[in-house]
């Protein structure tokens, strides 16, 4: 898309992609703890960048996008300018603080339209008109209502509306992030992800499936996105585990299936994590621990299901023409980023000031080769990547602020937890399947993590109510939010499987949804057992451990069917 910029906007482009690493690199240096300017900077790139990106077609249409881009400017410039003046003022706002408030609303709307689709517009204009014609509504969750000025008001000026936590964690967590995946992938760490596993397990029974598992692990580490993990590991694992005879469909559905616990692996984790240490006021480091085993485990079953559908079919891969040590002791080096984002955010560093250590390291890294060198020109350009990537999420600042803001001003985010309860009738088991459901249809017009944050906020209390802790609540909130991915009727990221290995949409995506059946399994092992999310004793979280290995290996066998062919008869087919 960049390419089809006119040159003075590629300029433009690049001057804000070169803006937003410098300013939030210095920024997560010198002053972590996020202002109005961080985020009023970041929302005001961010709305440039995409209606420079995704431009109208005509040229009076064209007008109107940089007409846009003005109004941005002076909305969200007004906001920064006068953010204590209006805070003093809260309740007594003038008609010019109203004026802005509405255009700010409206701007957040059309940026959404452009970027993620108009599932999301009809969604934000939904809840628009919950907000304002909440007395008409039943008397289960009607509230006071207010005019449409006034709503507006509320939410782009109050905290938890437009600038609220959404563009908190984005200004000083996810950006950096991101722009840290792009300066990973730039010095050639993701041919050692895919090259290494290769050599590990290829030549193994079902080798090329399991090379998907981990390179999936390794790279969706980073990546942020289960639907990119699988487009960019799938474009080599697919037609390779079809060349070594595993069913189109069969291959298509295992690379989503472990793209996306990509997004609960550490040290990255998407773009979840950081909300959820926002939410919970816990620290990063500790988010990484709990969720570190619950994703080990993840991999480990869908390795497991690919094992046995290998067995099954006489699966066996070819063997590398170097040995994963060799690779290994050649190519180390590319670990080193991640190694060291982690040590420093278990040692207590900001998780943005990690991710400009961890870049540097990326800068340093790319240098041990020459073809992977990182000079201005690569650096520009692994900046420009970063900062698109970031728009795709950056995106849904106005529209998550719009849903967040009015279920605040409803107060449907005090009542929906007693909802959830009577209709569960205080049952843990339906609660979690409740919020299951409502993350899906969700999910279905909005991205992953916008999902989490929008469920979390009104799931949480209805989990801690029934007695699960607070950070293992936000943990099933945040595992039931991926399951649009990968559970029909939507799951984007198993058609895009499906779309690479040539096969049948519909089948694919019911075979992903069977690999990747540990996603349902773990919201229930965070409820029901405390030792699951480090919560207990130390000999407690052991035996968890322990019982969940063999359990996960258990199930793992049992969904793969291979139990079924002894019982039928059956050969293993050629």
């Amino acid at each position: 898309m960049y390419e089809k910029l006119h040159r003075f906007e590629q300029i433009v482009f690049d001057i804000c992609a070169l803006g937003l690493l410098l300013f939030y690199s210095y920024a997560a240096v010198i002053s972590p703890a996020a202002t109005q300017y961080h985020r009023g900077i970041y929302v005001i790139v961010t709305y440039v960048l995409v209606f420079l990106l995704y431009k109208s077609q005509s040229r009076i249409m064209r007008a109107v996008d940089y007409f846009l881009i003005l109004l941005s400017i002076g909305t969200i410039g007004y906001w920064i300018v006068n953010f204590e003046v209006i805070n003093y003022r809260t309740g007594a706002e003038t008609p010019l603080d109203m004026t802005i408030a509405v255009i700010g609303v409206l701007l957040g709307i059309e940026l959404a339209r452009r970027v993620v689709g108009n599932v999301f517009v009809f969604i934000g204009i939904l809840m628009l008109l919950y907000g304002v014609y909440g007395d008409y509504m039943p008397d289960l969750v009607s509230h006071a209502g207010d005019t449409f000025p006034a709503l507006c008001t509320s939410i782009f000026y109050k905290s938890d509306g437009i600038f609220g936590i959404m563009a908190n964690v984005l200004a000083t967590y996810i950006l950096l992030f991101v722009l840290f995946g792009a300066f990973l992938e730039k010095c050639g760490a993701q041919k050692f992800f895919i090259d290494f596993p290769l050599a590990a397990v290829g030549h193994k029974i079902g080798g090329p499936g399991k090379v998907a598992v981990i390179a999936s692990g390794l790279f969706g580490s980073i990546s942020g996105s289960a639907i990119a993990n699988t487009v960019s590991t799938g474009a080599f694992t697919i037609p390779m585990m079809k060349k070594a005879g595993f069913r189109p469909h069969v291959a298509g559905a295992i690379e989503p299936a472990a793209s996306i616990g990509g997004m609960f692996m550490p040290p990255i984790m998407g773009a979840g994590g950081f909300i959820m240490a926002e939410l919970t006021g816990q620290p990063y480091s500790r988010i990484m621990l709990v969720a570190l085993f619950p994703a080990i485990m993840y991999f480990f079953s869908v390795f497991v299901m690919v094992h046995y559908e290998a067995k099954m079919y006489n699966i066996v891969g070819e063997k590398s023409e170097q040995s994963a040590m060799a690779i290994f002791k050649s190519e180390w080096y590319y670990t080193l980023p991640l190694v060291v984002i982690t040590i420093f955010m278990l040692m207590g560093y900001s998780p943005g000031y990690s991710a400009i250590i961890g870049l540097c390291s990326c800068i340093v890294v790319s240098w041990f080769k020459k073809e992977t060198r990182i000079g201005p020109k690569e650096f520009l350009e692994a900046s420009r990547k970063g900062a698109e990537s970031s728009l795709k999420i950056g995106a849904t600042v106005g529209v998550i602020g719009i849903i967040i803001g009015v279920l605040t001003f409803s107060g449907l985010v005090l009542t929906f937890a007693d909802i959830v309860i009577e209709l569960a009738g205080g049952s843990l088991v339906l609660t979690i399947l409740l919020i299951a459901l409502a993350s899906l249809v969700l999910g279905m017009g909005v991205p992953v993590t916008a999902a989490y944050l929008i469920t979390a906020v009104v799931a949480v209390p209805a989990l801690t109510h029934l007695g699960v802790n607070e950070l293992a609540a936000h943990m099933i909130v945040y595992w039931l939010s991926q399951d649009s991915n990968i559970t029909p009727p939507v799951c984007i990221a198993a058609f895009a499987g499906a779309t690479i290995a040539k096969a049948n949409m519909w089948k694919t995506a019911f075979t992903a949804f069977k690999f990747a059946k540990f996603l349902y399994l773990g919201p229930f092992l965070f409820g029901f057992v405390p030792g699951f999310s480090l919560d207990g004793t130390s000999m407690d979280i052991i035996k968890a451990f322990v019982m969940i290995i063999l359990g996960t290996w258990a199930y793992s066998w049992f969904l793969s069917g291979i139990w079924i062919n002894p019982l039928l008869g059956r050969k293993n087919a050629a």
